[in-house]
């Protein structure tokens, strides 16, 4: 592809961000990812938009995604939940190719019309599950991959953080359940689930069972700029069982009221020849336990062969957060250029949304729910 591919950005602060240092990156680290240009910045604060146009390297602003979505090549859904489902579908039936942030939809309904979206359109679609770029978790699927640890007995995924501890802290969209969709099973959970898939899905086969419990400890918070009191609709924690389709079970569970902890995500695979498992807070590292060890080694994930690693930094310098943004637009980029597939893509966010809303459901039913009715 000789001319670059014209990019549209809906969303420009904590994703926006994240995805337009992406782009600027990949020149620099991989020059063989295709030419990009900063093309237009969508949203409705005008003052903001201009100054994040500047800052984030775009050409040019619109306050309406209907205007833009077919004047560009790709276009980056990072608005709010509640505004995934509309403009990707625009997106994709104008041809446009699209990376949308998870989870897919606020509800399994808009997640449907996306994913029929993406059957429809010539065009890639994309979900941004960022930590399956995580250089460590590439290669705990390579050992799992191998049969390093033998038959998948069991995944453990927890996500916890603590922003919303303190009661007075403000309400925003991500505390409405018809913005958001839900709380912490949605906006944490989701990265969770997807991992279960992508790190053991092939060996165990998909979540057939699940049986979850969902808690909200502060039921109404200041709205930020009237100090009023708003009602919190969705959950602050959950937690769930499930049992996936060869028999290995799971557990998973988030809370944003976990005092102690920013964005500390914690994966464990156990095995009938070994177990691995991976701290978000110590990104660059994997413990891994084989048969035959008396506990766990430290591999630190930062040597030359290694995923990705090989693009930054002599072996031992570590990659950080923002590079797991680098490399998932590296690989979605790729595959808008050379039209191979790309994963996880529309149908592997609708997995994990059945997930989502059969948790909910049990939740609400007190019964064990399988993800496909």
């Amino acid at each position: 592809m000789d001319d670059p591919l014209s990019v549209g950005f809906l969303g420009y602060r904590f994703m926006g961000k994240a995805h337009a240092n992406a782009l600027a990156r990949l020149p620099m680290f991989f020059p063989d990812a295709p030419a990009v240009e900063r093309d237009v910045l969508v949203g409705t604060d005008e003052d903001a938009l201009a100054e994040a146009k500047e800052r984030l390297g775009f050409e040019r602003t619109a306050t309406d995604w209907r205007d833009v979505v077919d004047e560009v090549d790709v276009f980056y859904n990072l608005g709010p939940n509640f505004l995934h489902v509309d403009p990707s579908v625009a997106a994709l039936e104008s041809g446009t190719h699209v990376l949308c942030e998870k989870p897919l939809a606020p509800t399994t309904e808009g997640a449907e019309r996306m994913v029929q979206a993406a059957a429809d359109s010539s065009a890639t679609a994309g979900c941004a599950f960022n930590y399956r770029f995580v250089p460590a978790l590439q290669y705990a699927r390579n050992l799992i991959e191998a049969g390093e640890l033998g038959e998948i007995h069991q995944f453990r995924g927890q996500y916890l953080q603590d922003w919303l501890v303190d009661p007075d802290a403000p309400w925003s969209w991500r505390n409405d359940a018809e913005l958001a969709g839900s709380g912490a099973l949605g906006d944490l959970g989701a990265h969770t689930v997807d991992l279960a898939n992508f790190l053991v899905g092939d060996r165990t086969g998909p979540i057939e069972h699940v049986s979850g419990h969902l808690q909200t400890f502060v039921e109404e918070r200041p709205d930020p700029e009237t100090g009023e009191a708003r009602p919190v609709t969705v959950d602050d924690a959950y937690s769930a069982q499930a049992e996936f389709a060869s028999g290995a079970v799971g557990t998973f569970e988030a809370s944003r009221f976990a005092t102690g902890h920013k964005n500390d995500h914690h994966v464990a695979v156990h095995g009938s020849e070994g177990s691995l498992r991976f701290s978000l807070e110590r990104l660059n590292e994997l413990e891994v336990c084989r048969e035959g060890d008396r506990g766990y080694e430290t591999v630190l994930v930062t040597g030359e062969d290694d995923p990705y690693v090989d693009h930054w930094w002599p072996p031992g310098h570590v990659v950080g957060w923002e590079h797991t943004f680098v490399h998932e637009n590296y690989e979605f980029l790729s595959a808008v250029a050379s039209g191979d597939p790309y994963e996880p893509d529309f149908g592997d966010a609708m997995a994990v949304q059945r997930v989502l809303d059969a948790i909910a459901e049990s939740d609400e039913t007190g019964r064990w729910v399988s993800p496909d009715g």
